[in-house]
């Protein structure tokens, strides 16, 4: 390991005992300043926000609209487009649910590809349920990439929002959003960007990418769970009614009529995710300040050497471009994903125990298209290092062992 990895890594109590994290992809473990944020957000300083005008509600109000600066920071947008939500599977719901049912009829299109998480395929399932949408799916590149040039042959006037992944949860391709945007816009569509899997590894900026939508979880980040965002152009935001009702995202109620505060506040009802939020801007303080650059280059790097230890055996198919990021998915010939997680994470005769992601990783529809019920996966942090590969090697040698 090296001092640079150990360094950060010793920040992390979560990988303490020599335990190799390999599912980062899922979720992140959260560094000492993260945990100590929330733990004093939750006891020394708290308080409720925007109500109370005793002095400790003030000043916890000032905290949690500076993590909504923060955030807006970190994103390359604008304090007023940022939208704190569960994650992003809310951000996604919130959208499809407000301006898409707003803003598309019976017979409009929305394009996804075949790559998306659940979370950017149910809601807008649901939304042609209820008003009689269609959805078309974007192939991809023969290496697993979303293949814009057919998504530029398959988009039209018809086509009203495009929705695709930054970055694939199982195959760590790389989605050109540029691109992207330029493809959607020149038919007059909107793009939603799940930058799930992109916050923690690529500086973002959505005014370069030239996005519409971009939502992101904050636990991905090596932040809490709990609290996720949704970016919006301002002049889109403005336009949306709120979808849900109560405390804190109103202006004026009576029994015969309720007039809403501006956005972002008025989708956000009820007491929001104070500690949460304060936790988020921690983790962002700590991603930019160990860099993101940092970040993409390093975890590239293990990506490169895991993906080419696997290509040498003869009993593994991996999955996925050479460029992925941060993601590496791969099949063991006659072992089940589950079974190879399984005996990973047993106690091996040296004391290692690793921790894989084993399933169909809530992408079902690339299953099928890749051809298998489930995949491994083994995905990378700030804190991963070429150790955790050599662990998961042979853990992957004693399990062939144990399956013959």
């Amino acid at each position: 390991m090296s001092a640079e990895t150990l360094t950060l890594r010793v920040q992390f109590p979560g990988l303490a005992g020599g335990w190799h994290y390999l599912d980062t992809a899922a979720t992140a473990q959260k560094p000492q300043a993260v945990i100590d944020a929330t733990v004093a957000a939750m006891g020394r300083d708290y308080a409720t926000v925007h109500r109370g005008v005793y002095a400790r509600s003030a000043e916890m109000t000032l905290a949690f609209e500076a993590a909504r600066r923060r955030t807006a920071q970190f994103l390359g947008g604008r304090e007023d487009e940022v939208v704190f939500t569960r994650g992003a599977t809310e951000s996604i719901n919130l959208v499809a649910q407000t301006w898409a049912q707003d803003n598309m009829k019976a017979g409009d299109r929305i394009l996804v590809s075949t790559l998306e998480h659940h979370a950017n395929i149910v809601p807008w399932q649901m939304l042609r349920d209820r008003i009689g949408i269609e959805i078309d799916v974007c192939p991809l590149t023969a290496d697993g990439a979303i293949d814009l040039e057919a998504a530029e042959k398959i988009l039209d006037e018809r086509h009203k929002l495009v929705a695709l992944a930054h970055v694939s949860n199982v195959l760590g391709s790389v989605l050109h959003v540029e691109h992207a945007a330029k493809l959607a816009h020149n038919v007059g569509a909107k793009l939603l960007v799940d930058g799930c899997q992109a916050a923690p590894r690529i500086a973002l900026d959505v005014a370069a990418m030239d996005c519409d939508f971009y939502a992101f979880s904050a636990h991905k980040l090596y932040g809490p769970t709990g609290i996720g965002v949704l970016w919006a152009r301002r002049e889109i935001l403005e336009d949306m009614r709120p979808w849900q009702g109560g405390g804190a995202m109103i202006d004026r109620v009576t029994f015969d009529e309720t007039t809403y505060a501006p956005a972002p506040q008025r989708f956000e009802a009820g007491t929001p995710m104070i500690i949460e939020a304060l936790g988020m801007a921690a983790a962002m303080d700590w991603l930019e300040g160990v860099g993101l650059e940092r970040a993409l280059r390093h975890e590239r790097e293990l990506t490169a050497v895991l993906r080419r230890e696997l290509a040498a055996r003869n009993d593994v198919t991996v999955f996925g471009p050479e460029d992925s990021l941060g993601i590496v998915s791969f099949a063991l010939d006659g072992v089940h994903p589950h079974d190879l997680g399984t005996i990973l994470d047993e106690e091996a005769a040296d004391g290692t125990r690793v921790a894989i992601r084993a399933g169909h990783h809530c992408a079902q529809p690339l299953m099928d298209h890749l051809g298998v019920p489930a995949t491994a996966r083994a995905s990378f942090g700030l804190y991963s290092d070429e150790s955790d590969i050599e662990a998961l090697l042979k853990g992957i040698e004693r399990t062939r062992r144990i399956f013959g």
